[in-house]
């Protein structure tokens, strides 16, 4: 019940503040949910903060490589 009051207060305060852009508003679930994420992966005490800091960079350097094959797949599709 207060994990769902935790996230219910923070889109209050969302609307609150008049982020009713659908990206402002994307980016900031994710963020909530990527920080509630770590909490509870810290908690658990599944990893090391420095093995949990490496492994993210590692998947935001494979997301940033998908992102570029996905725009050159894409380029080739227009011609």
């Amino acid at each position: 019940m207060s994990k769902s009051k935790f996230i219910i207060d923070k889109l209050a305060k969302l609307f609150e503040q008049g982020l009713v852009s659908y990206k402002d508003l994307s980016s900031e679930i994710v963020n909530i949910l990527r920080s509630k994420r770590d909490e509870i992966v810290f908690k658990m005490k599944l990893t090391s903060k420095e093995e949990t800091e490496i492994i993210i960079k590692r998947i935001e350097k494979l997301e940033q490589k998908i992102e570029k094959l996905n725009k050159k797949k894409k380029a080739k599709k227009a011609k």
